[in-house]
């Protein structure tokens, strides 16, 4: 008699600079996604059908996450037990075979459950650097952030116009024009908050008196692709004084991702997808998701989080 498949729920995190994105590449050539070296290490757990790590939320190429998350079932041979969410989650550090790939946590979920469809938000952090250049900066941080030379930002202004973005709109004029046309642009931002940060633990001590770290984030249910980088740029033009929080929302209004000043799209190195959150999950890694009274874990079709503002 075959054993009973089980359903985890795993969060990992990782540095995206060597790999093509958090997705699977079906035929990797120079670089690999996060997802190809999981289901590789999944593989030693030797599950009767093949694990595949059903992925949350996307990253771009150079991207990295504090935490993803993602769904998977194992079926082990009969007459050995699901392994335990800790025995899993060692398991799978212990077969990765990448560095920078690390899976934090695993819960036991319902067999209906879906790591993307029942996320109900995401938070996406992005780190600026002021009073440096790439090149100048430490060659710890320099994946890890935006670097600007200008010395100030005016983050008051950058505040009032993050306070444009909150809300529900649409927001089809930070959208790729090039991908995912199909997407709905209608998306409600919970959250978007513009604040300074603490200097970098590699800040060289002759650096630290003229460096300024900056976080912006944003949360949300889903983005479009590339919208939190579009927003970020938004946000550092109107920083600089290229772009006023008036434009910011004339932008937003127009629907046309040609509108108003021009607007680079943020580079990847200095975004992270900070966290996926789900409704009622607030107990500790070794507990069972699916022996715990029900929550709700309603889907919204309407709102399927397709991608992230990438």
């Amino acid at each position: 008699m075959d054993s009973p498949r089980a359903r985890y729920l795993v969060f990992f995190q990782y540095v995206g600079t060597a790999f093509s994105g958090v997705m699977a590449v079906k035929q990797p050539m120079h670089k690999v996604g996060v997802q190809n070296l999981l289901e590789s290490a999944a593989e030693r757990l030797k599950s009767i059908t093949p694990v595949k790590f059903n992925i949350s939320s996307r990253t771009d190429s150079g991207v990295h996450a504090l935490e993803n998350s993602a769904h998977l079932d194992i079926q082990r041979l009969p007459g050995r037990p699901p392994f335990s969410p800790d025995i899993l989650t060692s398991a799978l550090n212990i077969h990765l075979e990448h560095p920078d790939i690390r899976v934090i946590r695993a819960f036991r979920a319902p067999d209906d459950f879906h790591a993307r469809f029942e996320a109900t938000s995401r938070t996406y952090l992005y780190r600026v650097v002021t009073g440096c250049s790439l090149d100048t900066l430490s060659v710890f941080d320099r994946n890890l952030c935006w670097a600007l030379r200008a010395e100030h930002l005016n983050v008051a202004a950058m505040q009032e116009a993050a306070q444009h973005l909150q809300g529900t709109h649409d927001f089809q004029a930070f959208k790729s024009e090039s991908k995912n046309n199909w997407q709905n642009p209608v998306k409600t931002l919970i959250r978007a908050s513009v604040g300074p940060a603490p200097v970098s633990p590699f800040t060289h001590p002759q650096d630290k008196r003229k460096l300024q770290f900056w976080d912006i984030e944003f949360e949300s249910k889903s983005f479009l692709y590339k919208q939190v980088r579009r927003m970020t740029a938004c946000l550092v033009a109107v920083g600089l004084g290229t772009m006023t929080p008036s434009q910011v929302k004339e932008k937003l209004r127009s629907r046309d991702p040609q509108s108003g000043p021009a607007v680079l799209i943020a580079p990847a190195q200095g975004l992270f997808l900070k966290s996926v959150h789900y409704e009622g999950l607030d107990w500790g890694p070794g507990e069972d998701w699916y022996n715990r009274p029900s929550v709700s874990r309603g889907r919204s079709p309407g709102d399927v989080p397709e991608g992230p503002g990438l």
